[in-house]
C-alpha cells in the first residue's frame, strides 16, 4: 500500500492507495507549531482508525505547499515507517509538459492535480481547485501546463469580509436560497457563494477565448462540491484528484 500526503495551507490529506484504488482518508489541521513527533503521532492515529498496519505500507510519497511543515511532517513518516519518503519537486517525472517562466515555482499541488485531471480528462483543461486559495490551472493539448489564475479561497474572502467590515457578521456558507438576500446573512451568502460560481464561469469562459477553442473544467477542493452545483458549465467534481495525482507520480518515479 502506498501512503500519500498532501499538504495544504489548511489541511493534510493522508490517504492510503493500491491498484489505483483509494483503500483510506483522512484530513488532520495543517499546524506549523508541531513537532515530527506530534504529526507522527497523528499519522500512527489515523492509521488505526483506518485499522491499516504499519507492515502494510509499501511506500510513501508526499507534496506540499507550506515549506515549514513538510520538514516536520517527512520525518514523523520516517518514525512511523521507517522509509524515506518520495517527495513531489522539480525533477522528478510527471508526463506533463511545464510552459511556465518558472518551472520550479509552480506549486507541487497543482502538479499534482494536474497530473490526475490528464489521466481522466483530454486537454484542454481546465482545473479549479477549491482550497484556501482558488487556483485555476490551464493544460492545453500535448499535456502542456501553460499557466493559470490564483483567486482568494470563498472561506478566506468570507472571513476577511467580517472582519473589515464592522457590521458584517461571520457566516456559514450554506447553499443560498436565491441570489436576491432578503437580509443581511442572505445577502452575503449569496455574494459569496454564487458570485464564486459567476467567478469561476467567467474565468473559464475568458480562458477559452484566450485559448481558441472549449475546454473541460475539473473542480476540486473542499469548496468544489458546494459551488460547482450553483455554476452554469459543465463541471466535472473530483473529491480525491490530489491522492490519485501523487499515485499517478509514483508509478511513474518508483524504483
Amino acid at each position: 500500500m502506498l501512503l500519500a500526503i498532501d499538504i495544504g495551507n489548511s489541511n493534510v490529506v493522508i490517504g492510503g492507495m493500491q491498484d489505483g484504488r483509494i483503500v483510506f482518508q483522512a484530513r488532520i489541521a495543517t499546524d506549523p507549531i508541531k513537532t515530527s513527533d506530534q504529526y507522527a503521532v497523528e499519522i500512527k492515529n489515523m492509521l488505526d482508525l483506518s485499522k491499516v498496519q504499519v507492515a502494510e505500507l509499501d511506500d510513501c510519497i508526499i507534496s506540499s505547499v507550506v515549506p515549514p511543515v513538510f520538514n516536520s511532517i517527512s520525518t514523523g513518516v520516517r518514525k512511523v515507517t521507517g522509509k524515506e519518503p518520495l517527495v513531489v519537486a522539480p525533477g522528478i517525472k510527471t508526463g506533463l509538459n511545464i510552459r511556465m517562466e518558472n518551472p520550479a515555482s509552480v506549486g507541487s499541488d497543482l502538479i499534482v492535480a494536474a497530473v490526475a485531471a490528464v489521466q481522466s480528462y483530454k486537454p484542454p483543461l481546465i482545473i479549479i481547485d477549491m482550497g484556501t486559495a482558488t487556483t485555476i490551472t490551464v493544460v492545453d493539448q500535448g499535456n502542456t501546463y501553460i499557466g493559470g489564475a490564483i483567486i482568494p479561497g470563498i472561506r478566506v474572502s468570507a472571513e476577511a469580509l467580517s472582519s473589515h467590515a464592522a457590521q458584517l457578521p461571520g457566516i456559514q456558507l450554506d447553499r443560498p436560497e436565491r441570489v436576491i438576500g432578503r437580509n443581511t446573512v442572505e445577502s452575503m451568502r449569496s455574494g459569496i457563494m454564487y458570485g464564486a460560481a459567476a467567478m469561476m464561469d467567467g474565468m473559464a469562459a475568458r480562458i477559452e477565448e484566450e485559448l481558441g477553442r472549449p475546454a473541460t473544467i475539473v473542480v476540486t477542493g473542499g469548496m468544489a462540491q458546494f459551488i460547482a452545483p450553483l455554476c452554469r458549465r459543465d463541471m466535472h467534481l473530483e473529491r480525491d484528484l490530489l491522492l490519485k495525482g501523487l499515485n499517478i507520480i509514483y508509478q511513474k518515479n518508483r524504483k
